[in-house]
């Protein structure tokens, strides 16, 4: 390439926007220290406090706490008082970094890019050949780090908002109906939905033997596994008990046949019973998903959720960014004719879907 085609401008743009992220990279594992290590907990509950004085409340090493710190300010993750030589956090850095029940708490979401280098092997085999990954082949890290992620989202809007906006199902769940929850994770969604309504029984389907025994740990820590059943099986095996809600939290994108998976879902309902559809949200055309969210999205569906799709039999690879379009079109290949948008947040869209 001749030199005398670049412009040094954006050249040196490009550079720092390059730098910019590499630096998020680092970042992400102080984040991740600063929340095992109980850093920024002590800084939102004691702050503000000098290196050594952080180090003494988290019995850590003064030394290497005072790095992090440092670099925790340059990040502009926490405070820094030059007069004092002591560092702090805002209360919206604490509702991000410390406070663990948050709905915008962040740190350990760091888990699944962690985990995404440890596999970039198979990542790299995956490219070269078109063969799937499958959820369990990957790091631990990933189901724990894709379950904190969205845990506390749910955990917000769930039972609040977005249950309401469905057509009639809080008043069947108040009264009791049957519940799937397809590709349960870690159970959390189930656990939200029994804790709420204690007349309605929930069922958590999900083929990863791992989150399954998450999920029944989970359930037994909020006192629900007396209305919570937990079962590895194939989201096209499960029986058809007759559910009053079946819901698929950011999990259809994951399966290979998403179509037979809706169709399924669709024989598994009763006559009036209702399909809740959480997807990662997108716009239909891939230049207005040109952004940070689109970019993360994007990454780890090439990775995750591509990868399992595949290794799921991949006769349809929907991507974590589907958008609406796709998803309508989905939903009406598999029977379901009433389809809406009942709400959206940055990272999600909320689907009502009946046959």
């Amino acid at each position: 390439m001749s030199m005398t085609t670049i412009d040094e401008t954006a050249l040196n743009a490009f550079v720092m926007r390059a730098v910019d992220h590499l630096g998020a990279g680092y970042l992400g594992v102080m984040v991740s220290l600063g929340s095992r290590l109980g850093l920024y907990q002590a800084l939102a509950e004691a702050g503000p406090l000098t290196s050594q004085q952080l180090a003494e409340r988290t019995d850590c090493a003064e030394r290497y706490v005072r790095d992090w710190a440092s670099s925790q300010a340059a990040a502009g993750y926490v405070e820094y008082d030059p007069e004092a030589e002591t560092f702090a956090l805002t209360p919206e850095q604490a509702l991000v970094l410390a406070a663990e029940d948050s709905p915008v708490y962040l740190p350990p979401a760091w888990n699944t890019p962690a985990a995404m280098w440890s596999d970039e092997a198979k990542a790299l085999h995956a490219f070269r050949t078109g063969e799937g990954i499958a959820w369990g082949d990957h790091d631990p890290r990933l189901a724990h780090g894709t379950a904190a992620f969205y845990r506390n989202g749910y955990r917000a809007s769930l039972v609040s908002q977005w249950l309401p906006a469905l057509d009639g199902v809080v008043s069947a769940l108040e009264r009791g109906i049957a519940v799937a929850d397809v590709g349960v994770g870690h159970g959390h969604t189930a656990v939200l939905i029994a804790e709420a309504f204690p007349n309605s029984r929930v069922y958590g389907f999900d083929t990863h033997a791992a989150s399954i025994s998450e999920s029944r740990r989970n359930a037994r820590a909020a006192g629900v596994d007396d209305r919570t059943v937990f079962e590895q099986v194939s989201a096209k095996e499960y029986d058809a008990l007759g559910f009053g809600l079946i819901c698929f939290f950011d999990a259809l994108h994951d399966m290979g046949d998403p179509v037979g998976v809706l169709r399924h879902a669709a024989e598994a309902l009763t006559a009036d019973g209702t399909l809740l559809l959480v997807e990662p949200n997108a716009a239909d055309r891939l230049e207005d998903n040109f952004t940070v969210v689109g970019q993360t999205f994007f990454a780890a569906s090439s990775m995750i959720c591509t990868a399992h799709a595949i290794a799921d039999g991949g006769e349809l690879v929907l991507g974590a960014q589907a958008g609406p379009a796709r998803l309508r079109e989905v939903l009406g290949d598999a029977g379901f004719s009433r389809v809406r948008i009942v709400a959206e947040t940055p990272f999600n869209l909320i689907i009502e879907a009946k046959r």
